[in-house]
C-alpha cells in the first residue's frame, strides 16, 4: 500500500524547495542592481561606467508625459492604455438548459513616449509592458446591457443565444503615479536616457 499521505508531504516539500530557491536567486540578482536616490545621478554614473559594462539600476519617480492620452471610459490620463469588451450571452447546450458565456470582441492598447520623473531628472522607460510584475489599474469596468427590440430577441433565440450585453474594461498607467522600474540604464548620442530591458539580468 502506498503512503499517499507522506508521498503528498514529499512533492509538497518539493515544490516549496524549488519555489524558495528561485526566489532567493531573484533576490540575490537584486542585490547586485544599482540604487540611484535621484536621477540627477544616473547621467554621471553613466559617463562613468557605461564604457565598460551595462548598468543595472533601480530608479523611482512619477510617471509623466509630453502627450499623455485621455482615457475615454474613466476620465483619466495616462501613458499606456488598454481597453477590452466582451460580448457576455447565455446560449443553449444540448441538454436544453441556457449557460453564460462571453467572448472578446476588442483588445487594444495604446502607448505613448514616457518618462518617470523625481523632480532632478527624468528618465524614459522603454518596454514597460513586457518587464516582470508590471499590472496596470482598472480605470473604469462598465457592463452596457443589451438592447431588447423583438426582432433581435427573436433572431437571438432562433440562434440558441440570448444576449446579455458587453462589459467594457479600461485599464491604464496614470500620469503622476509613483514607479519604481528596474532595467538596463543607456545614454543616446544626444544625451536622453532611457530604461530598458537588459540583455541579462532583471527588468
Amino acid at each position: 500500500m502506498v503512503p499517499w499521505g507522506g508521498l503528498s508531504c514529499c512533492l509538497s516539500a518539493a515544490a516549496l524547495y524549488l519555489l524558495g530557491r528561485s526566489s532567493g536567486r531573484d533576490a540575490e540578482v537584486l542585490k547586485t542592481v544599482t540604487r540611484v536616490n535621484q536621477l540627477k545621478e544616473l547621467a554621471q554614473l553613466l559617463d562613468l561606467e557605461s564604457k565598460m559594462i551595462p548598468i543595472i539600476v533601480t530608479i523611482s519617480g512619477r510617471v509623466g508625459s509630453e502627450t499623455p492620452i485621455n482615457c475615454q471610459h474613466s476620465g483619466l490620463r495616462g501613458v499606456i492604455v488598454e481597453e477590452t469588451a466582451e460580448q457576455h450571452f447565455l446560449k443553449h447546450n444540448d441538454a436544453g438548459s441556457w449557460i453564460q458565456d462571453s467572448a472578446l470582441m476588442l483588445s487594444m492598447c495604446k502607448e505613448v513616449p514616457w518618462y518617470l520623473d523625481d523632480g532632478t531628472g527624468r528618465v524614459y522607460v522603454v518596454g514597460a509592458r513586457g518587464a516582470a510584475g508590471f499590472a496596470l489599474t482598472v480605470g473604469s469596468e462598465v457592463f452596457e446591457e443589451s438592447g431588447r427590440s423583438i426582432v433581435r430577441g427573436t433572431l437571438d433565440y432562433l440562434q440558441g443565444l440570448k444576449m446579455l450585453g458587453v462589459k467594457r474594461i479600461e485599464q491604464v498607467l496614470p500620469t503622476g503615479s509613483s514607479l519604481t522600474v528596474v532595467g538596463e540604464a543607456v545614454k543616446d548620442d544626444i544625451g536622453t536616457i532611457r530604461i530598458q530591458k537588459p540583455q541579462k539580468g532583471p527588468f
